[in-house]
């Protein structure tokens, strides 16, 4: 999995459509695809039309990543699981993604050692 953490760049408060399709290393197209497809994703957009995704939005393309690409689920029962149960789904994937970042740390001391 190759996704780049949005929080190494503390200064932004948006990301390009570009951006964010290479944090997942996927085409801009799926992540159009996945803005008309799930209401949670709003990006705003600027004077000529460019979309610009929120902090909030790479999180919720980080649930729907997990959910579609490791996960196995249709659309629909992505769409299903996020409305059922958003707050406990959103909290297992915050721990998932942090205990990712700790086991990267350990793995690159593990080599500098």
């Amino acid at each position: 999995m190759s996704i780049k953490d949005p929080e190494l760049h503390p200064e932004k408060l948006f990301f390009t459509i570009g951006e964010v399709a290479a944090m997942f290393d996927v085409n801009t197209s799926l992540i159009r695809f996945w803005e008309k497809e799930f209401d949670i994703i709003r990006p705003q957009k600027n004077k000529k039309g460019n979309r610009l995704f929120t902090r909030e939005d790479v999180k919720n393309f980080h649930l729907i990543y997990h959910l579609v690409k490791e996960k196995g689920f249709t659309l629909q029962g992505a769409r299903q699981k996020m409305e059922n149960k958003e707050k406990s789904l959103s909290e297992t994937h915050d721990l998932t993604l942090r205990l990712r970042k700790i086991r990267d740390f350990l793995a690159e001391l593990k080599e500098q050692l």
